[in-house]
């Protein structure tokens, strides 16, 4: 399964053609660059979507090699295979959901979000517009075919908890791995799904191709407490905690560089955004491209710290189906799953 991912996103990286990098498993353990700076190796769950921007716009931005560390970017179309390599050692981080971090715990595995980019997932669900007059809230959801981008992935955890709160259990519709992007677009587009759980550019692409209809937008605070209760932490670099613990200079440039991007994402507007994107982003055009990020890069912060309601809600809702968390949320220690102590030094 590890050699598929790394050969997977190798492939990715050679086809984006831009300063997104890929590592053999035998030399991922870090060393040092060109440069003479520390390399790292960083998964993401999906580079070209918009809630995990700020990966590929820090490398574009030059504040990794400012901090002093050189990063190599790789991608895998979803956050449970993310998560994989990082557990496998062939990668010191991932741009991922933080609820992978609770998760991981309950497996005594010990990860922690040192930065935290958002408060509120930035998914929306999305419903084919030949069944949006059969699928108009999740209690809709029974006997459909809803896509995620893969089994154990965030957009499945959230889909369950959705059903969940509304009655239903994930023996009451069909989960179908979906992907992102294209492939997603695809399956609504045949039939393969009736609606499903994605994010921008691809929600863009969708709804002004007039291929499906927003069911719930939680790329707002606002629509992520009105379908989740309370806010859901989702883009973080979470790392291995002993990684962690045993690099904390490496960790604090990576926090320092992310920071500052963060900071120039809010005082700049999405075409600005766009601009510094590598082009083959815009799969749908600019002006669309443009749309995505505006209608999504609101979730992100400006500080990348972790609110303690946010992990509180995170653990909430991941107690209330989970088979991993369900019945053990007194054992988990949120303390263990994430870290302000970088980003307060970020300056």
């Amino acid at each position: 399964m590890r050699v598929r991912s790394l050969a997977a996103a190798g492939l990715a990286v050679v086809l984006l053609a831009t300063a997104v990098g890929c590592r053999d498993s035998r030399t991922a353990a870090g060393g040092t660059g060109k440069s003479g700076n520390e390399q790292v190796s960083i998964m993401v769950g999906g580079i070209d979507k918009v809630i995990y921007l700020p990966a590929m716009l820090t490398q574009r931005l030059g504040y990794f090699k400012s901090a002093g560390v050189d990063v190599k970017l790789l991608t895998e179309p979803a956050g449970a295979q993310a998560e994989n390599v990082l557990i496998s050692g062939d990668v010191q981080g991932v741009v991922g959901f933080y609820d992978h971090t609770i998760d991981l715990q309950t497996k005594h595995k010990c990860v922690e979000s040192v930065v935290q980019f958002a408060d509120v997932p930035g998914e929306v669900e999305v419903v084919s517009t030949k069944k949006a007059g059969q699928i108009t809230s999740p209690k809709d959801f029974k006997g459909h075919k809803l896509g995620v981008t893969s089994p154990g992935s965030s957009t499945d955890f959230l889909t369950q908890y959705l059903a969940s709160k509304n009655g239903l259990s994930s023996a009451d519709y069909t989960t179908v791995k979906a992907g992102a992007g294209q492939t997603f677009i695809a399956a609504l587009n045949n039939g393969g799904i009736d609606a499903g759980m994605t994010t921008d550019p691809t929600v863009a692409q969708l709804v002004s191709s007039g291929q499906g209809k927003v069911l719930l937008d939680m790329r707002t605070e606002a629509g992520a407490r009105a379908a989740l209760g309370g806010l859901y932490p989702s883009t973080s670099l979470y790392m291995d905690c002993s990684y962690v613990a045993a690099h904390k200079q490496t960790v604090q440039k990576l926090a320092t560089a992310f920071v500052k991007t963060l900071r120039w994402i809010k005082a700049h507007d999405a075409e600005q955004i766009a601009a510094k994107m590598p082009a083959d982003y815009a799969k749908g055009g600019k002006d669309l491209y443009v749309k995505s990020i505006h209608d999504s890069i609101g979730m992100f912060n400006a500080d990348g710290k972790m609110k303690e309601e946010g992990a509180r809600n995170a653990l909430k809702v991941l107690g209330s189906f989970s088979p991993n968390v369900k019945g053990k949320e007194s054992t988990v220690d949120l303390s263990k799953t994430y870290t302000t102590q970088f980003v307060d030094d970020a300056g």
